[in-house]
Formats: structure tokens, C-alpha cells, sequence
């Protein structure tokens, strides 16, 4: 049997083991990150401290019921639950970049084919139908001369880094959105309370005016005025509790739960009341450099432009020729009858083996218009990224100071009030006195109770300004995501969920103690466990 076979060149061979051990280079630029300009220090000269600012904030307001609420949201919340998939879907994605460089075409073919000649001069007694019988593997291995599938991986690890620090900027936002509510539910319920407190005194007041009406002592117009100021403080409590189970509702949502009573979740712990959580008096925040490190959004913005730097390279690498190594090896064989020992059955004999090997080059010469310009939608897609990055910076910045601005300021007006509201209540306390003996007319007493329950509820509404001007103030900074540390992105039982339908193998690798938290620097991240090499290709 004639054997059907390519011809294998000893020169290709060595060329190809030639090319494959030239240092390749990696066309387009090398990512810096871009040059930031910060603030020696922040512009409010009191209410901080230099230290560090605190990765576990809320702790500071000295409340276990928010600590709690801020552990079950971390383990349960949809939205985070979302983002950690995202970081497991970037992990899939960088796999794929790291496949590509390696062989891109490995097959194995096979098959058995009928042919027909033709019949315009058939020699006497000639067959015309015959088939021919294949089977083996071939092969495709582009070389990675130019970089572009290097580059295509640094593209894909600041892409993964990206996910990572936009989880981390879920979990500042649901900390932050937790502590938020529960201030809000905290002051409505100590606002709800001073209501109650003022309806019973202003029961009281108008029992008192009904009693000296019928003395003939007043007017019915103190009756009548007594009786719309405590309507009117009446008709405050149903807004107020309103107000209250909207924040409760919210905080169920952020808890991952369908519309439930929360009362026990929100019950004080022992030894502490319904009130506003005290926050520290002063807010640790570090230095304005530490926003890079620290902001999850910068990060990720930073990690963007990084990826679209890449991409230039990649696309510079079409520049220039591909080469290739191709070849296949495997059996052939036929039953045609020019063939020596014509039988399909020889397919598996050493007679039948063929294979080949060689250098395949293409250069899409013609294609440099549209090459050049997609290398330039590239750049410009980088700059971009890079001033989107800036961008990002400057306004963490502003958001720090505007957290500050208003701590400070709230705090200042809650001390004001506090001292309003306990002159108020002194002037109420005399106004009755004096009511009662005939001193003053009810007007005092009228415009004594009114100020009360305004300047309560103000001085409620600015205590809890404070505590949210703290939360405004750590959300700006970027703290809270530590609190995952070494854990996985997605909880245990979705890990099982998506085991039992794929074969994940070490893209949802349990607790790994060399994960790191967090990049120490912006422009040069640790390398989690999950983008080094061997962990998916």
C-alpha cells in the first residue's frame, strides 16, 4: 500500500525550536500608573486624627446591635452575592487569555470519505468509486513574538483586580448603606418617643385649661389652643412611624431578606437604649495618599486604565506577521486501486503513518489602515481610563472633606440644641407654674410647649447629622472591606450550587491563607492565589 503522508523537514523543525526560544518582546507601552497630586493633609483642621483611618469603623459608635446588622448583611446580601460573582466570572475570563498562549488548535480528526472519478476516459475495467480512510491529531501554535497574548493576560489580571476592588466598593457602600439606616430608624424611634412624651404632657395641659374654663377662670380659646397644638403633635407620630418602617424595610432589604419584622434584630443589647449610636469624637482618617490604597472605586478605576494599556499592545502586535507552527500526525489510507495494497484495513499499519510540521506566517499587510486605527481607539480608550481615573481621585478627595465638613458642623449644632432644648424645657415647666397661679396667660404656655416639640425633634434630627456625617465621612474613605480578609467572594452555599453543575476546579478554591486583602500598592497589586501560574490556563 502506497502510504499518503506531508513530508517532515528537519529545518523546519529547527526553525521552529529557534523561534520558540528567541526572547519574544511585547509590542505597546509599559502601564504606569498616572501621576496623582494630593493634599499634604485635608483641609478641616479638627475632628481627625492622622492615624489610620479604622477598617472596622462601626465599631467605634460602641452599638453590638449595628455590629450585628453589619455581620448578617456581609453574609447575606443579594448585591454583594452579585459582585462576588463577577470576581468569579473575571477569574473565568483570565483562564481563557491564558489559553490562548498556549496551542490555539488542537484537534483530533477522523473519518472515512467515498469519492467517485471521473468517467471521461475510465481505463477498461476500472472502478471508478473508491474511499480513502484518516485518523489522527493536529495542531495550531501561534508564537507570541509581539506580546499580544501577554498582553492580552496583563489585560485580563487588572480586569480580575478591577472586580475585586468594585466588590470591595459593594461591601463600603452596603456597611455604610447599614449603619445609614440604622441611625435613621434609631433617631425616629427617640423622635417617636419625645412625640409620645409631648402628647401625654399636652394631655395634661389641655385637661388643665378645660378644668379652669369651667372655673370661669379663662377663655375658650385657651381650650381650643391647647386642643390644636396636641392635634397637631398627634398628627406628627403617624409620619414619624411611617418614616421608621420604611428605614426597617430597607434594612431587611440590605439584610437579604423579603418585607419582615426586624424587632428583635433591632432590639437594644443589654445595657443599652433605643437612642442614636454615639460616634467617636474624632475620625481617624489617615493621609490623602491613603486613598489610593484604600478607596475600592480608585482602585478599580485605576486597574481599567491598566487593562486598556494593555490593549494597545495587543493591538500593535496585528502590526506585524504571525507565525505559527503547524502540524499533524496520525494514519491514512485507501481502497483506491492506483494505491499499492488497496484495503481500508490497513489503516493502523506502520505503512500508513503521515505527518507533518512547519511554519505558517501571515502579515495582513493590507489591513494597516484599519489595524492603525483600531491602535488608536485603543489609545484613546486608555486615556480615557486614565483621566476617568483622576477623575475618580479628585472626587474621593472632595468626598472626604465633605464628610468631615458635615460631622463637624452637625456636631457644632447639636451642641447648641442640647442647650435649647434644656432651656425649653425649663421654660415649660415655669409657663405651667405660672399658668396654674394666673400669672401668665396660656399664650406662654402655648408658645413654650410649641418650641419644645420643635427644638426635640431638631436637636433628634441633629444628633443623628452627626453620627451620618461619620458614616459619610468612613463611607468616603473607603473603609469596610477589609472585613472579608481571606474569604471567597461568594458564600459556601453558592460555591456548592455551582460545583454541582460545572467543574469550577480551582477558580472556587476554598479558604486560601495566601490571599491577600488587598493590593498594598495601585500600580503594583499582590497577586491573589487565583492569577498565578498553574491556577487556570
Amino acid at each position: 500500500m502506497r502510504r499518503v503522508s506531508g513530508m517532515s523537514s528537519p529545518r523546519a523543525l529547527l526553525l521552529g525550536a529557534l523561534c520558540a526560544a528567541i526572547p519574544a518582546c511585547k509590542v505597546g507601552p509599559n502601564y504606569t500608573s498616572p501621576e496623582v497630586k494630593m493634599n499634604p493633609g485635608w483641609l478641616s483642621p479638627t475632628g481627625q486624627s492622622p492615624q489610620a483611618a479604622n477598617s472596622a469603623w462601626w465599631e467605634s459608635f460602641g452599638d453590638p446591635t449595628l455590629t450585628t446588622l453589619i455581620d448578617e448583611a456581609y453574609k447575606n446580601n443579594l448585591a454583594l452575592r452579585a459582585a462576588g460573582l463577577r470576581v468569579i466570572e473575571a477569574r473565568a475570563a483570565r483562564g481563557i487569555a491564558v489559553g490562548k498562549f498556549y496551542p490555539q488548535l488542537q484537534e483530533i480528526y477522523g473519518g472515512i470519505r467515498n469519492n467517485r472519478q471521473s468517467a471521461a476516459s475510465p481505463a477498461a475495467g476500472e472502478d471508478l468509486n473508491f474511499a480513502d480512510a484518516s485518523i489522527g491529531l493536529q495542531a495550531s501554535w501561534e508564537l507570541d513574538f509581539w506580546g499580544k497574548f501577554r498582553r492580552g493576560i496583563e489585560a485580563a489580571d487588572a480586569e480580575l483586580l478591577a472586580t475585586v476592588a468594585d466588590y470591595d466598593s459593594v461591601l463600603v457602600s452596603l456597611v455604610a448603606d447599614i449603619a445609614t439606616n440604622y441611625v435613621l430608624a434609631r433617631s425616629l424611634e427617640e423622635r417617636i418617643s419625645f412625640a409620645k412624651a409631648n402628647v401625654v404632657l399636652q394631655e395634661e395641659t389641655l385637661r388643665l385649661t378645660q378644668i379652669r374654663f369651667k372655673a370661669g377662670k379663662v377663655s375658650e380659646l385657651d381650650v381650643t389652643t391647647a386642643s390644636s397644638l396636641l392635634s397637631n403633635t398627634q398628627a406628627l407620630i403617624p409620619q414619624l412611624e411611617d418614616g421608621l418602617r420604611q428605614a426597617t424595610l430597607a434594612i431587611g432589604v440590605l439584610l437579604g431578606r423579603t418585607p419582615s419584622d426586624l424587632e428583635k434584630e433591632l432590639a437594644p443589647a443589654a445595657g443599652h437604649h433605643r437612642t442614636i449610636p454615639d460616634p467617636p469624637a474624632q475620625i481617624a482618617t489617615g493621609v490623602p495618599a491613603d486613598l489610593l490604597r484604600r478607596r475600592p472605586d480608585i482602585r478599580a478605576a485605576e486597574r481599567i486604565a491598566a487593562a486598556e494599556c494593555a490593549r494597545i499592545g495587543v493591538a500593535k502586535a496585528d502590526l506585524y506577521p504571525s507565525i505559527s507552527i503547524t502540524g499533524a500526525t496520525g494514519f491514512a489510507s485507501s481502497n483506491y486501486e492506483g494505491v499499492r495494497s488497496p484495503d481500508l484495513s490497513d489503516l493502523f499499519k506502520s505503512s500508513s503513518f503521515t505527518g507533518f510540521i512547519g511554519l505558517q506566517v501571515n502579515w495582513p499587510v493590507l489591513n494597516y489602515g484599519r489595524i492603525t486605527n483600531n491602535i488608536r481607539l485603543q489609545d484613546a480608550r486608555f486615556e480615557r481610563a486614565a483621566t476617568a481615573y483622576l477623575q475618580t481621585v479628585l472626587a474621593a478627595s472632595a468626598d472626604v472633606e465633605s464628610g468631615l465638613s458635615a460631622f463637624l458642623k452637625a456636631r457644632e449644632r447639636a451642641n447648641s440644641l442640647a442647650m435649647s432644648v434644656a432651656s425649653l424645657q425649663r421654660s415649660v415647666d415655669l409657663s405651667l407654674i405660672q399658668y396654674r397661679a394666673g400669672a401668665v396667660d396660656f399664650i406662654r404656655v402655648n408658645n413654650a410647649q410649641t418650641e419644645l416639640v420643635t427644638a426635640q425633634d431638631t436637636q433628634v434630627v441633629a444628633r443623628a447629622a452627626v453620627a451620618l456625617g461619620a458614616i459619610q465621612s468612613y463611607r468616603a474613605l473607603g473603609g469596610g472591606w477589609e472585613i472579608r480578609q481571606n474569604a471567597e467572594f461568594v458564600d459556601p452555599a453558592t460555591v456548592d450550587r455551582m460545583r454541582a453543575r460545572t467543574n469550577w476546579g480551582d477558580l472556587l478554591a476554598p479558604t486560601t491563607p495566601d490571599q491577600p486583602t488587598a493590593p498594598t500598592q495601585p500600580t503594583q497589586p499582590q497577586t491573589p492565589w487565583f492569577m498565578r501560574p498553574g491556577v487556570a490556563g
